[in-house]
């Protein structure tokens, strides 16, 4: 595990990536870069962002006329079409307490949010018990949830609602399929490193029974008894969420780069990043680690705590956010070619785009509000996300390209985006 004691001046500075403070520092760099005209492919003009934002609190307005604008998680995907679902399984759950319920939702968000990259253009699943069709982010939600209430991650069948280890360790890209109504006419990127990556969290959890099987056999909501172990008093710090996903999920996630002995996932190398150490030239984005811990606020709050510095996360950098800076030429690119072909994620092209989305985020953030007449503090980055920059970037993309793609197209393994 990460958090072994190590004091080598090598493991300290690669600790340090594993926050969203440096997520935050390197990516505002490239943004200095880019003002600076210094970056390889991309133009920043910040004259556009006010225009950007207009385009954001319009979209809150439809989508929000309250403006009562929940945190961006994967439980709004959970209401797709306005079904309410994970709120059926809270009255007809058998739980007796309240950490019950607490790890069988970090399950849930769990399976679901590692299961969330992209899906691709094709993809569509029906759900039985309505008959709607999803696709994309709430297809992916509404599949994972529906494997998830059938039990197929449980080794319990008196208790469906929970996420077995050994479950996980078993699963085969063939159970996805089923699950995820996978064909030759309907088919989904990445069905394979998913199943790996499940397969990996499994692996994690059983071997680690201290850390996920305190109050329960190993299992991923395990975390949510870590994560209360940090509380003072009822409250728990946001970053403290991420910190125990970065330490005790790293070795979930396919091997990069790893520094000091520690596997840093979701960091990137890029020439222009400054650092005074080894981690020169290192950016770490944790995209799905911070979706995550997003998503894991709420089952918290259910379960009487109070979570705070929830603007130490950072914005996340994937393809709705960015093509959000991108369709509103806040961002471009100098080659006009580039947007006709592919990219791999490690390309210096796509760690230019993650690390702008995720400074243009709170760059814009200050803009948003000031327009709706709020602060930091009651409007915090997570309801700008959701209100928001993710649902605009689609709606742009929806009305500049009819498929509703990104201007952008990036390679993923199903990992990343």
């Amino acid at each position: 595990m990460t958090d072994q004691p190590n004091s080598s001046p090598e493991t300290q500075a690669a600790r340090e990536l594993l926050t969203a403070s440096a997520v935050r520092e390197r990516s505002h760099q490239l943004l200095q870069a880019g003002l600076e005209g210094r970056l390889q492919h991309f133009t920043v003009d910040l004259s556009r962002l006010e225009a950007c934002a207009d385009e954001v609190v319009s979209t809150i307005r439809a989508a929000y006329p309250s403006l009562d604008i929940p945190f961006h998680a994967r439980w709004r995907h959970f209401t797709a079409g306005g079904h309410d679902r994970w709120n059926a399984v809270m009255h007809g759950a058998p739980w007796t307490n309240t950490g019950e319920m607490a790890r069988s939702a970090f399950d849930l968000a769990i399976v679901s949010v590692l299961l969330d990259a992209g899906a691709g253009p094709q993809w569509r699943y029906q759900e039985g018990r309505t008959g709607e069709t999803y696709t994309r982010s709430e297809g992916l939600a509404v599949a994972s949830f529906d494997m998830f209430v059938g039990g197929a991650f449980s080794s319990r069948p008196e208790d469906p609602f929970r996420v077995d280890a050994d479950v996980l360790m078993a699963l085969t890209a063939e159970d996805l399929a089923e699950g995820f109504q996978v064909s030759t006419d309907n088919p989904l990127v990445g069905l394979e490193g998913r199943a790996a990556l499940l397969n990996r969290l499994g692996r994690v959890v059983a071997t680690n029974p201290d850390i996920f099987g305190q109050v329960d056999d190993p299992r991923p909501g395990g975390l949510a008894d870590v994560i209360a172990g940090t509380a003072e008093g009822d409250a728990i710090k946001a970053t403290a969420i991420l910190d125990a996903l970065l330490t005790y999920l790293g070795p979930i996630w396919p091997s990069r780069i790893t520094l000091g002995g520690i596997d840093l996932g979701d960091t990137w190398r890029h020439p222009l990043v400054e650092a005074p150490d080894v981690t020169k030239g290192l950016i770490p984005f944790h995209k799905l680690s911070q979706w995550l811990s997003y998503s894991l606020i709420e089952p918290l709050e259910w379960a009487g705590y109070t979570v705070t510095d929830i603007d130490g996360l950072t914005g996340l950098p994937e393809y709705r956010n960015g093509g959000l800076f991108l369709d509103t030429s806040v961002i471009a690119l100098k080659d006009p070619e580039d947007a006709k072909t592919a990219h791999a994620v490690d390309s210096v092209l796509v760690v230019e785009w993650r690390a702008l989305t995720v400074a243009l985020l709170d760059r814009i953030a200050d803009p948003i509000r000031a327009r709706l007449g709020f602060n930091a503090e009651n409007f915090p980055l997570a309801k700008a996300l959701e209100g928001g920059t993710w649902a605009t970037g689609r709606r742009l993309a929806k009305e500049k390209r009819g498929d509703g793609s990104p201007p952008l197209s990036v390679i993923s393994d199903g990992t990343v985006f």
